[in-house]
């Protein structure tokens, strides 16, 4: 991919523009097709990264997905290039940051892909705004909710007091300080990417360089205190069999982050959905392999068009 690496950026990851949203800065990026089909053109494409990362992580799709389609990626609110925001963050959030983005600019349905955090919110976004979709595509997707199943309920307000105690700023603060260094990162990348090759320079910097926005440290305090609540996000077994359009679920047999054995708990909640599990791989599918990931992708994509899916 060194090739790859030499190309423009506006190539790579889009055009990018600046949206302001509820007052707050939002980066988002388009690529449109250089030869558009002449007739049924294909659905949008909105890309939507995960927990930490930025559109920057879909650099190696980009390209090829926008051959035939327009292509969207969109920096959540509080990650990438977006405002470092201290709301009270929810996924219903990042629902309604994707949903009025979508009326803003695309206006159309559209093929929602998200990875891991992104995954979560694609997947809330289908199931309250079903006549924004195509079809959704889900890429190694964590159930939050399943942290407080875990504990017994008696149990619950013992662990979140004791977390509230050492989650607050002044010990979040230099954990937060030690965790953006590139150093960290590169370790941390180790447990997400079995495939070593694909922790480049490049990658690491695409994780760090956020961090060290002015108020990064004051949001990675306000998401630890907002993710360890309850209404944070819905259970996902809840969510399946809402969907009425075709899912495609991705996952990487090797994921350290949010395991494999995870997935048996979705692949039957909804008649829609096709599983296609990645052997050697780990959290992060559509950046570790990506030519494995459009082999995947693409002809499910075509499918959507013929019914097929």
């Amino acid at each position: 991919m060194t090739a790859e690496r030499l190309k423009p950026w506006h190539e790579r990851i889009g055009f990018q523009r600046d949206w302001i949203w509820r007052g707050w800065q939002v980066r988002y990026s388009f690529r449109r097709s250089p030869s558009p089909p002449p007739t049924s053109p294909e659905p949008p494409i909105l890309l939507i990264h995960g927990f930490g990362a930025a559109l920057e992580h879909w650099r190696h799709n980009i390209p090829i997905l926008s051959q035939n389609r327009t292509v969207y990626a969109l920096d959540l609110l509080g990650f990438g290039a977006s405002r470092k925001a201290t709301p009270t963050y929810t996924v219903e959030l990042w629902v309604e940051q994707i949903y009025e983005f979508w009326q803003t600019f695309i206006r159309e349905p559209i093929v929602l892909v998200g990875n891991s955090l992104g995954s979560l919110v694609c997947l809330v976004a289908a199931a309250h705004h079903p006549e924004m979709l195509k079809g959704v595509v889900l890429l190694n997707i964590p159930d939050v909710s399943v942290r407080q199943e875990m504990l017994p309920p008696w149990v619950r307000p013992i662990v979140n007091r004791i977390e509230g105690v050492f989650g607050s700023p002044p010990l979040l603060v230099p954990i937060f300080q030690l965790l953006r260094r590139r150093f960290t990162i590169r370790r941390w990348a180790t447990l997400a990417y079995p495939h070593r090759e694909a922790i480049t320079d490049e990658l690491v910097e695409i994780l760090a360089a956020p961090a060290y926005d002015q108020g990064a440290a004051a949001t990675f305090c306000a998401l630890f205190q907002s993710i360890r609540q309850p209404e944070f996000s819905p259970r996902l077994l809840d969510l399946f069999p809402q969907i009425s359009r075709p899912i495609l679920l991705i996952w990487g047999t090797q994921d350290c982050m949010v395991p494999f054995r995870l997935s048996q708990r979705f692949r039957q909640k909804n008649p829609h959905l096709t599983f296609v599990p990645l052997e050697n791989v780990g959290h992060c599918p559509h950046d570790e392999v990506p030519e494995r990931f459009h082999q995947v992708l693409l002809p499910w994509l075509d499918g959507l068009g013929n019914g097929e899916s």
